[in-house]
């Protein structure tokens, strides 16, 4: 197993230690077990907790109660540097990538090595990439369309961009899962298709575990075999996707402010695309 979490409960970060009602708390009393290689998508509206989830299943957060084991591990049982090393083998995929602004692109993306690399590699490697590394920050650039970038600064990049260039930071990464959150929120449909059509291929072909938020649910339902409905914290459903009905769906985004999706919009998989699903 990848993940394991039983029972699991995880404060709000700005909820004060001695709050105990379940409005404190962003997961509550969650189980769940993600399997080496499976393929995964969290839907559910705003607030839901697919964020907290995602940094717990990356232990950046401590589960206040229940249990969480991470390969068969349990990350706060740890000492820091086997934690440290455990997180080595995770990648979590913020919505906004944390960019520095003034930084080349193939120095931003060569960051998903660091966790490989020592200290002296890693500070030569950002004075001078060296040709084949500058060489697999391209070719992961060029998997979303964005390696004429490799040499431009960061904050000359548009939302779309950084977003891709996050992207490619995981794809040159030795994790073997990816946590991924929102990773299309800034992209158009083309792009949308194209970047998870990279991410589902990568995870395949090393078989690392793929676990992604989403706010397009016919994403989703399309193109993931496996996915998890979460609401205030909880979830409300765990299925395959042949599973998953439109009365589910509608029942997730009750009396929510997000839009529950349309069932008869959603598009046909395109046949390149419907092969890595």
């Amino acid at each position: 197993m990848s993940f394991v979490l039983r029972g699991a409960s995880v404060r709000h970060p700005s909820t004060a230690a001695s709050d105990r009602t379940p409005a404190g708390f962003a997961l509550n009393d969650m189980s769940l077990s993600i399997g080496q290689g499976e393929q995964v998508a969290l839907i559910g509206p705003s607030g839901a907790g697919k964020t907290t989830l995602l940094h717990t299943l990356a232990c950046a957060h401590r589960p206040h109660s229940g249990a969480f084991s991470a390969f068969g591990l349990a990350p706060w049982n740890l000492s820091h540097a086997e934690r440290h090393r455990l997180r080595a083998r995770l990648f979590l995929a913020p919505q906004t990538p944390p960019l520095p602004p003034r930084q080349r692109v193939v120095t931003a993306v060569l960051a998903g090595r660091l966790p490989q690399w020592g200290f002296w590699r890693a500070l030569a490697a950002l004075i001078r990439p060296g040709q084949r590394n500058a060489q697999a920050a391209y070719d992961a650039l060029a998997r979303f369309n964005l390696q004429d970038k490799l040499y431009a600064r960061v904050d000359r990049l548009s939302g779309g961009e950084r977003q891709r260039c996050g992207m490619a930071r995981l794809l040159v990464s030795s994790a073997e899962a990816f946590l991924v959150d929102e990773p299309l929120s800034a992209l158009d449909p083309t792009l949308a298709l194209q970047t998870l059509a990279a991410l589902q291929q990568e995870s395949a072909s090393r078989n690392a575990t793929l676990i992604c938020s989403l706010h397009q649910v016919e994403l989703a339902r399309s193109h993931f075999p496996r996915i998890v409905g979460l609401r205030d914290g909880r979830i409300l459903f765990d299925a395959p996707r042949a599973q998953v009905t439109d009365a589910m769906i509608a029942a997730l985004y009750q009396n929510t402010s997000d839009t529950t999706p349309d069932a008869a919009a959603i598009t046909p998989l395109p046949d390149i695309l419907a092969a890595h699903c």
